[in-house]
């Protein structure tokens, strides 16, 4: 059963935010601040307050300076320190939660540089629920109390991180060592080097690093039992996962899509072939994130 949302709400990481937007929010009803998923800033039309499955368009139109300032509150006014997160479009908020950011690319070498002339941000919060693994964990586990090498697939917004994040702690609270590769700062949520996020006593985060690098420095340098990380894609990402099962070294990881046709397609087919995931987990978002729709264990041939 999912547990009580943390203490340490999204309101908290909103303290900072420009006078206009806060006089917006105050005006919102109470449940609803309580419930407040995201704000959503976009040049030329109202801030937008999403709660749960409602939306409250604000009076206040966005404006370049709207924009500018709401993102030089988070930074305060330092680019160069969050230059890597924000060529990347996003920015890491105290308490884990996430600022999206949409505006004009600026290449060079064929990579992204930086963003500039910010036309939208997407406050988002980021959630913890205690206990969400509760029910699944145990299949997770084989006679011997083992850990299985573990996938979870799961659509946007069925609650994957939350998931991931929530069996990392009950990990770490067994005495198993837990190495953790946060590409985007989503499963620890990592700020100014401490999590924002109860990720147990014998986690250790490699934040803001590719996962295709990042899992193997872990396995080099953390002699893990387990590494965790989110969102496998890329064909140097399978590469590393295959690096670490060779060391005999668990792992447990996620994958975007809703069916075995997506896993068909994912470059994580050949070792899910292989029979290397002892466990595949769904996950749905009805009637809540985190709610497992099947499990599939050992080889798979379909």
């Amino acid at each position: 059963m999912m547990n009580e949302r943390r203490e340490g709400s999204f309101i908290e990481a909103l303290r900072q935010i420009p006078a206009d937007m806060e006089k917006e929010f105050k005006i919102l009803p109470a449940q609803s601040r309580d419930s407040l998923e995201e704000v959503r800033l976009r040049a030329g039309q109202p801030i937008v307050f999403c709660c749960g499955p409602r939306k409250y368009s604000g009076s206040v139109l966005c404006d370049k300076k709207l924009l500018s300032d709401t993102l030089n509150s988070f930074i305060d006014y330092s680019y160069y320190a969050h230059e890597e997160e924000l060529k990347n479009g996003y920015l890491t908020l105290h308490g884990g939660h996430r600022a999206g950011i949409c505006g004009r690319v600026v290449m060079e070498n064929g990579r992204v540089k930086l963003i500039k002339d910010i036309s939208s941000i997407n406050l988002r919060c980021c959630q913890e629920y205690k206990g969400t693994s509760e029910r699944l964990f145990p299949a997770l586990l084989d006679r011997e109390g083992r850990l299985y090498n573990t996938l979870i697939v799961s659509p946007p917004k069925c609650g994957k991180t939350t998931m991931l994040r929530d069996i990392v702690r009950v990990l770490s609270y067994r005495g198993m060592n837990v190495s953790v590769c946060d590409e985007r700062s989503e499963i620890a949520g990592m700020h100014c080097g401490l999590p924002s996020f109860d990720i147990g006593p014998n986690t250790d985060v490699m934040d803001g690093c590719p996962k295709g690098e990042g899992m193997l420095m872990l396995l080099r340098s953390m002699a893990p039992d387990v590494v965790v990380t989110d969102e496998i894609g890329r064909r140097e990402e399978t590469e590393a996962v295959e690096a670490l099962l060779s060391a005999g070294i668990k792992v447990i990881t996620t994958l975007h899509g809703g069916s075995q046709e997506d896993l068909q397609r994912s470059n994580l087919y050949p070792l899910i072939r292989k029979g290397v995931f002892g466990r595949i987990v769904f996950l749905t978002s009805v009637p809540r994130p985190c709610t497992v729709l099947r499990i599939l264990g050992g080889k798979w041939d379909a």
